[in-house]
C-alpha cells in the first residue's frame, strides 16, 4: 500500500509539473508541485522550487526566485479592478496591474496571499495567513495583516549556509 502511495504521488507530481510547464514563461530545474496550482502565462519559476497549492491572478508578471517554498493554499495578485478612476462605479472594465517580484530563498507560509507591486527579498520568511500589500526587506521574518517586519534572521548564518549550498 505504501509503495503504490508513493507511486501515485509521484505521478501526480509529475502532472502538476506539466501544467505549470505549460502555462508559465519559464520554470527551472529541480521544481517539485506537490499540490494543484495555477499560474498565469506571465510566471518565471526559478530552480529548485517546491509549491503546495498556489493560485496566480492577474496580467502582471510573476517572478518567483530560486529554493522557493510555499505553505497551502497560497495567492499572488497582480491586478485589481479600477476604482479610482474608471468610468463606472464600484469600478470599471480597466485593471490596475503591477508586478510581483519574489527573491532567491523566501519560505511563504500556508494561506499567505501577495497583492501587486510587491517585492520580497532574499530569504524572507512570511508567516502563515499573512495578507503582503508591500515590499519586505531581505532576511525578514513578517506576518499578520496587513504584513510586518517582526523579526530579522541572522544574517552571518543564513550567509554561510548560502555559502554552503545548503539548500532544501
Amino acid at each position: 500500500m505504501k509503495m503504490i502511495t508513493k507511486v501515485y504521488r509521484k505521478l501526480v507530481q509529475t502532472l502538476f509539473l506539466l501544467l505549470a510547464k505549460k502555462r508559465c514563461i519559464a520554470v527551472g530545474m529541480d521544481v517539485c508541485v506537490n499540490r494543484y496550482c495555477e499560474f498565469t502565462a506571465n510566471t518565471i519559476i526559478g530552480n529548485n522550487c517546491h509549491f503546495n497549492g498556489m493560485r496566480c491572478n492577474g496580467e502582471g508578471k510573476i517572478v518567483i526566485g530560486d529554493n522557493f517554498h510555499s505553505g497551502r493554499d497560497c495567492i499572488l495578485i497582480t491586478s485589481d479592478h479600477n476604482y479610482d478612476y474608471g468610468n463606472k462605479i464600484p469600478y470599471d472594465h480597466t485593471s490596475i496591474t503591477a508586478d510581483i517580484i519574489i527573491d532567491e530563498n523566501v519560505w511563504i507560509g500556508d494561506r499567505v496571499i501577495i497583492l501587486k507591486g510587491v517585492h520580497i527579498g532574499e530569504g524572507a520568511i512570511i508567516q502563515a495567513g499573512s495578507v503582503v500589500v508591500k515590499d519586505i526587506p531581505s532576511l525578514s521574518i513578517a506576518g499578520g495583516v496587513p504584513a510586518k517586519e517582526f523579526k530579522m534572521r541572522d544574517s552571518n548564518h543564513y550567509y554561510h549556509l548560502k555559502e554552503e549550498r545548503q539548500y532544501f
